[in-house]
């Protein structure tokens, strides 16, 4: 599972596979909102939607009223969701955030061929899209989709993820590739107010008392109805929508300049929410 992969980036990323691996399945299927990994990728690895998650298993979901990380417990979820569906099997969950938990797979990877299941999480793609935010330099090398497209094959053709695709297609294996959530290039500014429990996403919003003009966003004012948490009892929610983004009227103009042009999730768009499911077969 590669975080934050768009569409466009895996069609880019498959055609240096193809010496490799043949496609038995090429799909598509749509994203949960919100297109967050707090959301989408806990229900990827549960099986389960939030509202389900937060009552049938508290321990395991967090709440965006806390500090915790939100996706500390997908092993635990993982776990839950193959005993769900009476699979018992060996298997194993890695997360690689860094160079050396993607070596480190590398190197156990003959104890990895052991088990049934392997689910490995690659979040290079979405720490590049934030980077892309925070950093001038990064902003520079990808101005827009199509350079976006090629620092992410760039980053494949060199990262430890190609090197392990081409162990598993050595070893005979099969692999199913997919993400959590896309990811949308946001230019236009839309103001929003709401109190200081409001979260901070800038494709949504979840709170009580959202103040906001209607018509160019995506409102659930009943959050049980689309399966979603809620902080309290008058909480909805409100996505963005087509290139918008969200901004207070405080430091507006800092936001606007800051946020524009930049690469997020969490909101309503083909981008962010139709994501690929592809089966591939060694050659």
């Amino acid at each position: 599972m590669i975080d934050n992969l768009r569409l466009d980036q895996w069609e880019m990323i498959e055609t240096q596979l193809r010496d490799y691996f043949l496609v038995k399945e090429n799909g598509t299927y749509y994203s949960i909102l919100p297109t967050t990994t707090a959301f989408s990728r806990n229900a990827l690895f549960s099986g389960m939607m939030p509202l389900e998650m937060s009552k049938s298993h508290p321990d395991l979901w967090e709440g965006e009223d806390t500090d915790e990380g939100k996706n500390n417990n997908e092993a635990e979820f993982l776990k839950v969701n193959l005993k769900k569906n009476r699979l018992s099997i060996r298997s194993s969950y890695n997360k690689i955030l860094q160079t050396n938990q993607g070596k480190a797979v590398l190197d156990q990877f003959p104890n990895l061929m052991k088990n049934e299941l392997n689910v490995l999480v690659y979040n290079f793609v979405d720490m590049m899209s934030h980077a892309r935010t925070d950093m001038k330099m990064i902003r520079e090398l990808a101005p827009d989709e199509s350079a976006y497209r090629s620092l992410t094959i760039s980053w494949f053709l060199h990262s430890s993820l190609f090197e392990l695709f081409k162990k598993i297609s050595a070893a005979g294996a099969e692999v199913i590739v997919t993400t959590d959530h896309g990811t949308k290039r946001v230019n236009k500014p839309y103001k929003i107010i709401g109190d200081r429990n409001v979260t901070t996403n800038l494709r949504y919003k979840q709170g009580k008392n959202l103040n906001f003009e209607s018509g160019k966003v995506f409102e659930i004012d009943n959050p049980d109805e689309a399966r979603l948490p809620r902080l309290n009892i008058s909480s909805s929610y409100v996505f963005a929508v087509e290139d918008y983004f969200f901004a207070y009227p405080n430091n507006y103009n800092y936001y606007v300049n800051y946020y524009r042009d930049t690469f997020q999730h969490g909101g309503v768009s083909l981008e962010e929410m139709i994501i690929p499911i592809v089966h591939l077969q060694p050659k």
